[in-house]
Order: structure tokens, then C-alpha cells, then sequence
């Protein structure tokens, strides 16, 4: 008898011990899950360093894939995401969404007020946020003989067969709106048609109208102006650094790339001191210099790539968002009809 009790005694306290460093290892661990590529490993390594706490980097291809994986889980299985804006705004209406714990998170008003008060998060309850994409306006000086100050420059008869764009419908409908001091996400289709009409009267000075490496036909002159992506922005400076970048008077159109705690995770005291972490300066610039995006920590701006900073004159930006089947209808034969009048 005293031998069964010996024994019994002897396997609950090896599986008190199994479960306690069972518990010891999720307290030490952190799991990340985003795209591939998104942090320095030395930004990942300084906060096991710091912290105690090792990161496990786990990846998605598509937000969707993101969400349905999330989902899944019921909101567990990861302590911080780092996704696209218009996903986040589905998680959080599924209750998938924890609220940051901004006692812990003392950093949070490093955030650059721009890119915060987004629709997917109004009242700032969520997300950190992490980038931002910014399609801009850049243009060679010395083949253009006017300053271009905003999207309505692009409609100017001196650019004829000179400007290059990128090809996603809804940002081009969406800066002609802005040109004509309207929302991006227009739901009127009898303003939609409106700017479908300003469209076609760009068509005489589109050169190009393409998605990838955009940037070339800057370098190598077949076009003077071009409207791209944020990564073909920095690689086209980092070419030609005497070309000029424009932050059009209009406002800006942006997305931005947002971290949150999801409802069940495993370990959301790691998860909040995480989002602190790459809140500081020093961090916040290693990883943007890394990624390549707009630098969304206002305190950091100083320690980052000039060219990946929104000067202190911009004030307003807008999101594309989802909108009606019948608007998006409305945008999708602006976009047909522009296409065709270019010859593209």
C-alpha cells in the first residue's frame, strides 16, 4: 500500500512539474503571426534580450488565409497578428480582437496621429499600427517645367503622353475623386460618373498604365511623372534621389498594416509588451527601414529614412474601403472605359 501511494504521489508531482513547465514555456513565448519578411531579426532578438520572452514567427500568405486561420482558433492559438487594415475591421466585428492593455502599452502616444482613428478602428481600442503605403506622385525637374503640387497637376495638357500609373481601379478612381474635392469611397454613382468623365479627360497623358516596376519608366525616360506604389517610390529615390516626391494638397490615399492582440491569446501580457517594444524609436526605425514603409511612429521619424516620412504638412488621409456592388460596378466601367481611351 505504501508503495502505491509512493508511486501515485511520485507521478502526480512529475505531471504538477510537466504542466508547470508546460505553463513556464508559454509564459516565455510569443507568437507572431504575419506575412514573411516583416521584422529584423535583430528587432526580434533584442526583445528576447530584453524580455526573456522568445518569438516564434508564424506566416501567412493573404489576409484571408489569415482570417480563416484565426477563426479557426477562435481567436487563440497567436499572440500578435500584423495584417491589412480592411481584415482587421472583420476580425474585430467577429469578436476576434482583444483591447490593447495601454497601461502596459506606455509607447502609444509615439503613434503618428495621421494614421490613427482609422474606420477600422475609430477609437484607437485595438491596434498599433505597423507601415503605411502610400502611393505618390514623383517627377523628373528637369523634364517638367511647372511644380506639381497635388493629383490635379496630372490633368495638365503640358504632361501629354508623360505619365505613368499604377493599374488598381480603385486608387485611380480614387485620386480623380480627390481632385475633385470627393471622398475616395464615393458611393453616389452620379458623382462616380462624374469622375469617370474626368477620367477620360486624363487619358491624352498616360504613357503607361502598369502595376509592376512602374518606377523604370522614370529612370530610363519614357515618362516624366509617375504615380506609384510606396516600395517603387523608395527604389526610384534611391536610384535618382534628384527626383521629386509630391504629397498632394488633395490629402493622401493610404493603407496602413495594423498589430493586434487576438481575443484568446495565449499570452497577451508577452503580446502587449511586444507592441511597446517596437513602439520605441530605435526599434520602430529598424523595422521600417527594413520593410520599406511610411514610418507610422511619429517619434521615430528622426532615426528613419528621410524618404520613408510624411512631412509634418500633411494632415489628412483617407483609406480605400469596401463600398455598394452598385458603386463598385460604377467604378469598375470608369475604369474599362479609361483603359480603352489610352489604348491599353
Amino acid at each position: 500500500m505504501k508503495k502505491r501511494m509512493i508511486a501515485a504521489m511520485l507521478t502526480a508531482m512529475t505531471v504538477l512539474s510537466v504542466f508547470g513547465m508546460t505553463a513556464m514555456a508559454d509564459d516565455d513565448e510569443l507568437v507572431l503571426f504575419t506575412w514573411e519578411n516583416m521584422f529584423p531579426q535583430e528587432v526580434l532578438d533584442g526583445f528576447t534580450e530584453e524580455t526573456g520572452i522568445k518569438v516564434v514567427y508564424s506566416n501567412f500568405d493573404t489576409d484571408e488565409t489569415m482570417l480563416e486561420k484565426l477563426s479557426q482558433a477562435k481567436g487563440g492559438d497567436y499572440d500578435v497578428i500584423v495584417a491589412d487594415d480592411y481584415i482587421i475591421e472583420q476580425a474585430v466585428s467577429e469578436g476576434l480582437v482583444s483591447e490593447l492593455d495601454k497601461d502596459t502599452i506606455t509607447n502609444f502616444g509615439n503613434i503618428n496621429p495621421l494614421y490613427q482613428g482609422q474606420f477600422y478602428d475609430p477609437d484607437d481600442k485595438y491596434t498599433v499600427p505597423y507601415g503605411a503605403g502610400i502611393p505618390l506622385i514623383v517627377y523628373d525637374p528637369d523634364l517638367v517645367d511647372f511644380e506639381i503640387k497635388g493629383y490635379s497637376d496630372l490633368w495638365n495638357d503640358e504632361l501629354k503622353d508623360q505619365v505613368a500609373i499604377t493599374a488598381n481601379y480603385r486608387v485611380i478612381n480614387g485620386i480623380t475623386l480627390l481632385s475633385m474635392g470627393k471622398s475616395m469611397n464615393e458611393e453616389d454613382v452620379s458623382v462616380i460618373e462624374e469622375a469617370g468623365q474626368k477620367l477620360l479627360e486624363l487619358a491624352p497623358n498616360i504613357r503607361l498604365i502598369q502595376d509592376d516596376n512602374t518606377q523604370n519608366s522614370l529612370l530610363n525616360g519614357e515618362a516624366s511623372v509617375a504615380f506609384l506604389y510606396t516600395s517603387q517610390v523608395t527604389q526610384v529615390l534611391a536610384e535618382n534621389p534628384d527626383l521629386k516626391v509630391v504629397y498632394p494638397e488633395e490629402g493622401l490615399g493610404f493603407g496602413i498594416m495594423g498589430a493586434f492582440i487576438p481575443s484568446e491569446a495565449p499570452n497577451k501580457a508577452a503580446a502587449n509588451e511586444f507592441l511597446n517594444y517596437i513602439l520605441e524609436p530605435e526599434n520602430a526605425a529598424k523595422c521600417m527601414d527594413y520593410i520599406g514603409y511610411y514610418n507610422t511612429v511619429k517619434t521615430a521619424d528622426d532615426l528613419v529614412n528621410p524618404d520613408l516620412v510624411v512631412p509634418d504638412s500633411v494632415t489628412k488621409g483617407e483609406i480605400i474601403q469596401n463600398v455598394s456592388a452598385e458603386a463598385d460596378e460604377a467604378y469598375n466601367k470608369n475604369w474599362t472605359e479609361f483603359k480603352a481611351a489610352c489604348g491599353q
